[in-house]
């Protein structure tokens, strides 16, 4: 097969904001911590079929830095959720190649879950089919902050100091910047998430609220990212 009939490559890293939980919820009569737990189901599914389809970076906005000003008993089912998915679904996503990453505050965590993050990573870290990053207590902001202090503790002049140096003191250091980044639950902004990292991602904003979000929808993500030419400063991708 030539070249110029070859079908198009799947985005290598795509980002998501899974929007829509507590709506979804709502909208059913259910309570929120329902829409939190269906919404997981769906994360799972992404997961599974984002590695099918040759993705090779997912980025998953769980838990933002903004979240912690949620209700405490909404607080506490999101951190009951999570803690119950580290603990039965790691070693499965491990047997399927699956490498797991946590960006975000985790002092703010509650210490067994920080303590299932570094088990699940240590796990997981030599996996390669696709790595999967959780972003939990994170903010784009701050991770910015949090790399500009960086920068001072390394004792960096002024000319020193450059894109690649901001990038490798990013808590996604290591991780190609988002090619897409798609928002489920119908709302369109970026809510503080990669920031720096999303300077020429390709942008979907989906209607589909996140627990009803899986292999269909992700499909016609990667379908319309596939039909869209990438531009950067004006410039053509390619």
């Amino acid at each position: 097969m030539s070249q110029d009939n070859a079908a198009p490559a799947p985005p290598q890293h795509i980002a998501i904001t899974m929007d829509g939980n507590g709506r979804w919820a709502s909208a059913r009569g259910l309570p929120r911590a329902e829409g939190h737990r269906r919404g997981a189901d769906a994360a799972r599914r992404v997961v599974e079929a984002a590695a099918k389809f040759g993705v090779k970076h997912l980025t998953l906005f769980s838990f933002s830095s903004e979240n912690w000003s949620r209700p405490q008993d909404e607080v506490q089912d999101l951190m009951g959720i999570l803690r119950w998915r580290l603990r039965s679904e790691v070693a499965d996503i491990h047997k399927q190649g699956v490498r797991l990453r946590v960006i975000g505050d985790r002092a703010r965590l509650p210490t067994d879950i920080a303590k299932l993050i570094d088990d699940a990573e240590a796990m997981t870290d030599a996996n390669r089919r696709i790595t999967v990053t959780m972003a939990l207590s994170y903010g784009g902001r701050n991770d910015l902050v949090q790399a500009a202090k960086r920068m001072v503790a390394d004792g960096l002049t002024p000319d020193q100091i450059d894109e690649a140096a901001i990038a490798e003191r990013l808590s996604t250091a290591g991780s190609p910047p988002p090619d897409l980044m798609i928002r489920t639950g119908g709302e369109m902004r970026i809510s503080n998430f990669l920031l720096w990292e999303c300077a020429y991602a390709e942008f979907l904003f989906s209607d589909v609220m996140w627990p009803d979000f899986g292999a269909d929808e992700l499909a016609a993500a990667i379908e319309s990212f596939q039909g869209r030419e990438r531009r950067y400063g004006g410039l053509r991708a390619g």
